[in-house]
């Protein structure tokens, strides 16, 4: 499994446990909340019914207390284990108990005369660790007519038994459980979907990152290849470049600004004439001013195209000198961009050290000696302090390279950092 597959695993299974974690005690109460009120519902239907058989709705009549009295006498031993029964005004007309509910009379909190108009329920656990349910049911003179007349009021509490208690903890349970097992399932469909689309907008990313990089070589070797009849100049710069960014710790991102700038850093060559780019000998003035033109056509050329935006920096800032007497804005210090400053070194030093049509390639001391001259003045001493441990094994290992050869060296940092 590789480390995005990795990564979504874990991720997923994340947001799957935490939606249990958050779901599953939702599920319990809202699961525990419908077991009390359908035992209350239930409780209630038989309650009414047994009121009206035994004709103790309507509470104004001479014989009502003895009608109360008789119905509670019934439902105490049945639904409920406490049974009171009030009036119009909220005074008590009679009251019932089972065994159970005597024995918990005394343990449960006091109330005000009724005054309440919708029927309610409370749940409790006493002191002495029962679970009771508290109903309080406004009557009406009509039973399927909440808006008519209240005629009195009746208030029940029931014990829940031990087995209807374990029962609704085992449903709760279960609806708990069931939505754990969903949320791991959806986390386990979801992924390989994610996985999937992932994959394919990877191979997608990767194809036009693939495309970006093949017409970013091309352009480099046709400048390349205008200046030196070769190519692996750039791959050459790039690599060194990216080997001394690489001690320096830079980010992906700024590797892969690092190498498309290094690659393309001449691009603006593509606007100097022949004479000028491939005269053997030295420039004059005119010539150089000419040459160094190709700075600000490089800028043009990269300019508002997004994918070479981060070759900005070293297209610009390429011939900039620590001193500030570089071109052509005379740039010094760390106003330079870091990838220009890292760029200078990998170029000049490659420069030394190759065949031009105007030199013969220098020696790695010779060339170690100038750099060294000149840091401080057109090096960044820093650059050059993590360039000089590696510059003799990048000297050594590409003496052995043909351009096929620095162009895999290239490739291996290419598909490193731009997560190929």
């Amino acid at each position: 499994m590789n480390s995005f597959r990795k990564r979504t695993a874990v991720r997923i299974a994340a947001i799957s446990i935490l939606l249990a974690a958050v779901a599953s005690p939702v599920a319990w109460f809202v699961a525990q909340e419908h077991a009390e009120e359908g035992t209350v519902s239930l409780a209630i239907e038989e309650t009414q019914r047994l009121l009206r058989r035994f004709d103790a709705i309507e509470l104004s009549q001479p014989d009502a207390q003895e009608h109360a009295l008789e119905a509670a006498n019934i439902i105490s031993g049945g639904m409920f284990d406490i049974v009171e029964i009030y009036d119009q005004g909220g005074a008590k007309l009679a009251s019932a108990f089972s065994a159970d509910g005597k024995a918990i009379e005394a343990l449960l909190p006091k109330h005000e005369r009724p005054t309440y108009t919708t029927a309610s329920y409370t749940s409790m656990k006493l002191d002495d660790n029962r679970w009771v349910l508290r109903i309080f049911v406004p009557l009406h003179a009509a039973a399927d007519d909440k808006a008519a007349k209240i005629t009195g009021y009746f208030e029940g509490v029931r014990v829940v038994p031990a087995w209807q208690h374990q029962q609704m903890i085992a449903n709760a349970l279960s609806a708990a459980l069931m939505v754990i097992l969903a949320s791991l399932l959806c986390g386990a469909v979801i992924y390989p979907v994610v996985v999937h689309l992932s994959t394919d907008n990877e191979r997608k990313a990767r194809e036009v990152l693939d495309s970006h990089i093949s017409i970013m070589e091309a352009l480099g070797r046709s400048v390349a290849k205008r200046d030196s009849d070769t190519g692996a100049h750039n791959y050459r710069v790039a690599w060194i470049a990216a080997c001394i960014a690489e001690r320096l710790g830079l980010s992906d991102a700024e590797m892969q600004s690092l190498i498309i700038g290094s690659f393309l850093h001449d691009v603006g060559k593509i606007g100097i004439p022949d004479a000028i780019l491939l005269k053997p000998g030295k420039l004059d003035e005119e010539e150089f001013k000419i040459m160094r033109t190709h700075v600000m056509q490089g800028e043009e050329i990269v300019s508002g195209i997004s994918w070479l935006d981060g070759a900005y920096a070293v297209v610009a800032g390429h011939h900039e000198k620590w001193n500030g007497s570089g071109y052509p804005r005379n740039l010094s210090g760390e106003s330079i961009p870091l990838a220009a400053r890292i760029f200078a070194v990998a170029d000049v030093f490659d420069a030394l050290c190759s065949k031009r049509p105007y030199k013969e390639p220098m020696g790695f001391d010779a060339a170690m000696a100038i750099l060294v001259a000149d840091t401080g003045s057109h090096f960044d001493p820093s650059v050059m302090a993590a360039f000089s441990p590696i510059a003799r094994h990048l000297f050594d290992r590409l003496a052995k390279c043909d351009e096929n050869a620095v162009r895999k060296l290239l490739d291996d940092q290419v598909r490193s950092h731009f997560e190929i």
